[in-house]
């Protein structure tokens, strides 16, 4: 892991469980959701639901701080047509919307999981590689299977499955973002033979390009934000100065050199 850390990892993910209600806020920029948190032995247990069947082990050297999530789930009423209504077809999403829209379900961050598609299949919904794998996010027909994904080639179901399966690895990995894209490669199975990420160039390429396509966007929206900021503050009206300034006596000033 840490050599890996070179690449310039830039973690600004928010990956946490919904429907918690206390954050877990990590040395490493992640937070947690949890709603019960308990210390056993060295590490911090995080219980991610109400019925303690699910938690997650963090050491507590990494654990920063804890902080109320005040942030409440926001649920939309269904709705209801009119009998007298002719309902009306819902606009179609484009994948960008699609990607938001289930990157904040799972609470990853939209540009990590578009990192993940550039990698995998170059944003073809009908790719399919060498090996069988299908779709945006290159499910294998028994990942797809088990993740309940009928149709690998439906770009929103696609997203959706392998959205939750790199979820469910950075779960597996404590967060470990470079362990869960190894996972993801190659199979949990090579992580952990090889306690990390396994010495295969295509996985180390896969995981170095999808690390340096993020931080790309983040660098990019870093600088949007500080050149809007910029742009702010000068363009508040400056009053002009009515303090005199003292005249230089004529004494003190150099003659101009004669031209020759």
């Amino acid at each position: 892991m840490k050599l890996w850390l070179h690449f310039g990892l830039i973690l600004g993910l928010a990956v946490s469980s919904a429907f918690a209600s206390e954050l877990a806020v990590l040395h490493n920029g992640f937070s947690i959701r949890h709603e019960k948190s308990e210390i056993v032995g060295s590490v911090t247990r995080l219980y991610l639901g109400t019925d303690r069947s699910g938690y997650v082990d963090i050491p507590t050297s990494e654990i920063d701080r804890f902080e109320k999530d005040l942030t409440p789930p926001v649920l939309a009423p269904p709705a209801l047509a009119r009998p007298t209504e002719v309902p009306v077809a819902e606009r179609p999403q484009s994948l960008n919307e699609v990607i938001d829209t289930i990157g904040n379900r799972h609470h990853i961050d939209p540009d990590l999981i578009n990192s993940v598609i550039r990698a995998e299949s170059g944003f073809k919904p009908h790719a399919v590689s060498p090996k069988g794998a299908q779709g945006l996010m290159q499910l294998m027909p028994h990942t797809a299977s088990q993740l309940g994904v009928a149709n690998a080639f439906d770009p929103k179901s696609n997203v959706e499955g392998g959205t939750r399966y790199l979820r469910e690895l950075l779960e597996r990995y404590n967060f470990d973002l470079v362990k869960a894209l190894a996972a993801y490669n190659a199979g949990p199975h090579r992580v952990e033979q090889y306690r990390g990420v396994p010495p295969y160039y295509e996985t180390r390429a896969y995981v170095a390009s999808i690390i340096r396509d993020f931080n790309r966007k983040k660098r990019a929206q870093q600088k949007i934000a500080a050149a809007s900021k910029s742009k702010a503050v000068t363009s508040q009206p400056q009053l002009a100065s009515t303090k005199k300034h003292p005249e230089t006596p004529a004494s003190q000033i150099e003659p101009l050199p004669e031209s020759h």
